[in-house]
């Protein structure tokens, strides 16, 4: 799977971005890893950096780490905005 940055760029699809990404969020490992691996295995050949973080945001919150989800979409607000 290929993944389309806001740039215009594209880049491979690395599941353990999304692991280091939740965990640093305050995401269990676990629940980090299923939702990376979730994420991997759907059939599309590309997706965009948004595509990919609403997807996680909202299986953290399905999966009970609503917190960390908070505090992904807290950081994204302060840093990348």
């Amino acid at each position: 799977m290929e993944v389309k940055k806001r740039s215009g760029s594209t880049e491979p699809f690395i599941p353990e971005k999304i692991v280091v990404s939740a965990v640093k969020s305050g995401c269990p490992y676990e629940i980090a890893r299923e939702i990376a691996s979730s994420l991997e295995s759907r059939a599309e050949s590309s997706l965009t950096t948004s595509e990919i973080r609403e997807f996680v945001l909202t299986e953290m919150r399905s999966r009970g780490a609503t917190s960390a989800a908070e505090s992904w979409e807290t950081y994204e607000k302060e840093h990348k905005r």
